[in-house]
Parts: C-alpha cells; structure tokens; sequence
C-alpha cells in the first residue's frame, strides 16, 4: 500500500475517532438533558396535583380535572392518578379518554420508601410520587409522552448522522491534500538522488532553509554522498598509484630481460642481472604483501579474529622486531603512568593487526630519525591506553599533516627514501578499526611524535560499542 494512502487512512481514521467521540457525547447530554427535562415537569405536576387533592375542601376533583387539562401544552398525552394508603385510586385524569396507567402494588409501595420513583409505561414516561402532610398521604402517578424532547432528538440524530458523514469525507480529502504536502519533499529527494550516479557524485541534494526532518534526511544523505565519493576518489588513487608502483618493478624486470636476450653474455653478467632481477621481485613481493595487509585493515572488525590483547607485551617486543628488520634501528622503551590494575593495558582487538600497525611507525621513526633511533612510551590515561613514538627526525610540515595518512602519500622531502607510502596510512587504518585514534605533533628539523589512543577492554565493556 503507498505511503501516501496509508497516511490518508491513518488521518482519517483519527478523524473518524475524534468525530465519534463529539458526536457521542453531544447525543448522550442531549438525551440525558430531555431525560431530566421530562421528569422534572413530570415531578412539578404530581406535586400540583397533590397538593390540590390535599386540599379537599376548597378544590374538588372536578375542578382539579380542569386544571390537569390546562397542562395539555406541557405535557402531551398526561394521565394522572392518585392513590391512597391502601393503594385506592382516588384520582384520575387522562388527556385521552380511556387512557389508564396500569400500576402495580410493588410501584407504589417503592415509591412511599423510595420516592419519586421513575419509570416507563409504553412510549410514556412516568413518575410515582409520594406526598405526606398531616392530613393526607398519597401517590401521585403521573406519565406523559415527551414528544417535542424526542422530536429533538431525532433531529439532532439525523444532523450527526450526516455531519459524521460529512465531517469523514473532508477528512479523507484533507488527509489526502496533507499527505501530498507532507511527502513531497520526499518525492524530490528521491528524484534528487535518482540522478547522482557515480560520474557526478558532486551533486548535493537541497536541504532548504527550514531545520525540520526533511533538511535533517537531507543532510544524512549529503554527508552519505560525502562519504561515498571520498571513498570513490580514495580507490582511484589507490588503484593509479597500486598500478604504478607494480608497472615499475615489472617494466625494469622486462627491460633487463629484453636486453640479456639480445645477445649471448657471460655467466658474471647473467648472474648480475639475474640479482637485479631477483631485488625486482623481492620489491614486488614487500609491496603485494603490503597491500593485502592494507586490504585486510580496510575491512571491519566483525571479519577480525578479536580477542584481548596486552599493549605493554606488543611495546616489548618491538626492539628485537625493529632490529631484524635493519641492524642499526635502535628503540627505546619507556612506562610512564601504568595503573596497578594489569587489566586496564588491555584492548580488544587483534593481535597482529596492532602489532602491525605499532611496527611500521616505529619503523617509519627509525628511518627518518638521524640517529636511527625511536623511543615508545606507554602511558595509562583515563579508561584508554596511549602508546606514544617519538623521533628526531626532519620533521614533517604542519600543512601535510592530514596527507600523511593517505595510501602512497609521501612527504616531498622523503622521495628517494626506500618505501611505498602505506605504512602510515595501514597503521592509521588498523588503529581505526580498533575503536582508538592517532594523532601527529610534528616540528620541522626537530622530530615528531605519534600518539596512538586505544580504549581499554574494560571501558569497552562497560559501554558495550565494540
């Protein structure tokens, strides 16, 4: 069922309550309004007529008669009838000739204890009335047809009846007239977004001025859009400089190769470009390995083996794995600030992914650092564990910080320097993944630190975000 429809529906079903609930109520006070109407005219005429026939002497029942029959304007179709302690009928006077009350024995003696007692006697309605004065004590029956009070009722019947009809179609039409308004933003996002593909992810959608739900959907979809062409963009280079750095190693490998088969060479001469050859590959191989790894860290971590890993282990361990990689690498290890609770230096996360990620900017510290040295200082701060690298290397100007991060990207002044430009970007994608953060402070020919910020696993478990 359309949107559209079912808002329609919806309105007009509210409508339709609301108008039941008026007309209900209008009905129910008139009624109950001709209801007390009735029987307070029906009471004032038994006290009349009691008082009359209390008074023997000066009115007789004749006379009384005449009176009762002046009343055919208020009451329409009035019977009375008295009776005595002994439930005789003393009295009696009908609009219409031969028109009795039938009245039991159990009403009259009801309405001596309870009185007046009301009640219906065919279409009429109709009261008892006890009256006691020291010389008379009688009941009083009098019933008449509320005529005029039904007569309204009926009218009023038929004018709800056809104002709830009324009232339901303009709810219908203005439910659908609202509808139409309430969801036209919607239809224009949505011919809006049908055009954006992914050759102009550039265009925005319209949020308009008004801050409502439509400008806050709008703005979710624009910084979706935001999202998606910077990992658009973020691919294209990834794919340009991934084919670069493969075409180069293979063009100089075909190269070598072509020139060895142009004419018959000595063995020395194959053997050094056959280790030309095989420092082509052994480059290839780092960087194919490098970027599975980068491919891996792009993932989430719902595809990661997670279990709880302690920092100050992995911090340990990187003097002995930084100086296999090159001899001369020298890292420094310093504690600073841990909590007597082991606990708090866990993380969730996994293990070698963060190894990973600490190793190549400790790495990274060590080759542009001057003494080849970097030191790591593990620190507990509020529910997180910050490992800190520090060099002394050239520096890295404040305006490429945000670039460092990015896959292939090399400061100017490390061109010739040996590498792809993925460690940091890997580290920076690992640390992501993990829920944490990392941070540059950088001053040129100075050095420059790396603060890694992960939460700990009891924090994480606390919050439950992991």
């Amino acid at each position: 069922m359309p949107v559209r429809l079912r808002i329609t529906l919806l309105f007009t079903a509210l409508g339709c309550l609301i108008l039941c609930l008026v007309c209900t109520s209008a009905y129910y006070f008139s009624y109950t309004s001709r209801i007390h109407s009735i029987r307070a005219r029906l009471t004032n005429r038994a006290i009349t007529t009691a008082r009359l026939l209390s008074q023997a002497e000066i009115f007789d029942k004749e006379l009384i008669r005449r009176i009762d029959s002046s009343t055919t304007i208020t009451l329409k179709d009035k019977t009375v009838q008295a009776y005595d302690y002994q439930n005789h009928r003393i009295y009696s006077y009908s609009d219409k000739p031969g028109d009795t009350l039938s009245i039991s024995e159990q009403t009259l003696d009801d309405s001596r204890v309870n009185s007046p007692v009301y009640f219906a006697e065919g279409t009429k309605d109709a009261i008892a009335y006890h009256y006691t004065s020291p010389t008379t004590r009688i009941v009083i029956v009098v019933a008449a047809n509320d005529v005029e009070g039904k007569k309204y009722l009926q009218y009023l019947t038929h004018v709800l009846f056809f104002s709830f009809l009324g009232g339901i179609l303009m709810t219908f039409i203005g439910g659908y007239l609202f509808s139409k308004g309430l969801l036209r933003p919607v239809r224009k996002i949505a011919d809006e977004v049908s055009e954006i593909s992914a050759q102009n992810l550039a265009t925005r959608i319209q949020t308009g001025t008004v801050q409502d739900e439509w400008y806050h959907l709008s703005t979710t979809m624009n910084e979706l859009l935001n999202r998606l062409q910077e990992s658009f963009d973020l691919q294209k280079r990834f794919i340009a400089n991934a084919s670069h750095e493969l075409s180069t190693p293979l063009t100089s490998i075909s190269s070598q190769l072509e020139i060895a088969l142009q004419r018959e060479r000595s063995a020395s001469e194959y053997r050094n470009i056959i280790q030309s050859v095989y420092q082509d590959v052994q480059q290839m191989n780092r960087l194919t390995q490098t970027l599975l790894e980068f491919a891996k860290a792009s993932g989430s971590a719902g595809g990661l083996e997670i279990a709880q890993v302690r920092m100050d282990e992995i911090v340990l361990q990187m003097p002995a794995e930084v100086s296999k990689f090159k001899k001369e690498y020298i890292v420094v290890v310093d504690f600073q600030n841990l909590p007597e609770n082991e606990e708090q230096l866990i993380v969730f996360g996994n293990e070698a992914l963060l190894f990973l990620a600490l190793k190549n900017i400790v790495i990274n510290a060590c080759k542009y650092s001057q003494d080849h040295k970097a030191r790591i200082t593990l620190a507990y701060n509020q529910d997180a564990v910050e490992v800190t690298v520090t060099d002394k290397g050239k520096g890295i100007p404040e305006p490429e910080w945000q670039n460092i991060f990015q896959p292939f990207y090399r400061v100017q002044e490390n061109t010739n320097e040996e590498g792809f430009g993925l460690g940091l970007s890997l580290s920076g994608r690992i640390i992501k993944l993990h829920k944490g953060t990392i941070q540059v402070q950088s001053q040129v020919d100075q050095g420059s630190s790396f603060i890694i910020t992960l939460p700990t696993a009891l924090s994480l478990k606390n919050n439950s975000t992991f």
